[in-house]
């Protein structure tokens, strides 16, 4: 059985909906708290499958995931980069992205170069305040890049306005990069994996979603986790039967990576 690890901490609060998530695609999720992690990072080698959920970890003191991210940075690097060089699909949504940003796991090494060993790298990314100042709560429209390289979006480009829709939720949601030039080398690199529509955050470039070089590593401030069934569509019953065929985008990203999972595992 493919395994998935969930890690929670106090204040999150879409742990459900992301093992859900894994079920539903065929993994079997292990919802685990933090500290347990820390005491037995075992529990990473273990998985085949990693998930930081969203909500308000720690809730959100200082920052949007800062506190998630720094325990892990200080006590979890050593187990977490193991799994990511293994090949070990890995994602954060919403408050999870941000977790991952500030680990330092995102947007990560170019292609060729390797995971720093002795401590995690340093962040080359943000997700700041909405240019609203206000928290966003709505279906957004979201293009799922073609040329991404990431394994978890495999095969969803194209879908029309009214499917290719994610929930999404957040204050500080609006991705930038500490550098100039980094959104153009990202992009050239296929790590650019998702974009909203309307760009309502004022996210630079529109990146709602940024994957690692390899594609398996993968943070987004949409919500996939919550659109894993058709009736959860803001308009479900004006769609039609031929749209709502087959598995929902959300539901998609999830197979995807238990596919690529099982790939690794082989």
């Amino acid at each position: 059985m493919t395994r998935a690890l969930v890690i929670r901490a106090a204040g999150t609060n879409c742990d459900a909906e992301l093992c859900r998530a894994f079920e539903m695609a065929g993994a079997s999720p292990d919802l685990v708290h933090l500290d347990r992690v820390i005491a037995e990072p075992r529990r990473m080698e273990d998985a085949d499958l990693i998930g930081f959920p969203g909500g308000f970890s720690y809730g959100d003191d200082i920052a949007s995931g800062r506190i998630f991210a720094m325990r892990v940075r200080e006590r979890l690097w050593p187990a977490l980069r193991g799994a990511v060089v293994r090949g070990c699909p890995v994602i954060g949504v919403c408050n999870g992205f941000q977790v991952l940003v500030q680990v330092g796991l995102l947007p990560g090494p170019a292609r060729g170069e390797e995971w720093p060993i002795d401590a995690p790298p340093t962040p080359t990314a943000a997700l700041c305040d909405n240019v609203s100042a206000r928290y966003e709560d709505r279906w957004c429209g979201v293009e799922f890049v073609r040329e991404s390289v990431c394994v978890w979006t495999r095969g969803l480009e194209g879908l029309g306005d009214e499917v290719g829709r994610l929930p999404s939720a957040h204050g500080e949601g609006r991705l930038v990069f500490g550098t100039p030039g980094t959104l153009a080398r990202l992009e050239s690199a296929g790590q650019v994996a998702l974009r909203y529509k309307d760009n309502y955050n004022g996210s630079e470039g529109a990146v709602a979603g940024l994957c690692d070089a390899t594609g398996r590593v993968f943070g987004l401030m949409p919500h996939p986790e919550r659109y894993l069934d058709w009736t959860r569509h803001p308009w479900w019953t004006r769609l039609d039967e031929g749209q709502r065929r087959g598995q929902t985008p959300g539901l998609r990203i999830f197979i995807n990576a238990v596919e690529a999972a099982r790939s690794v595992a082989v």
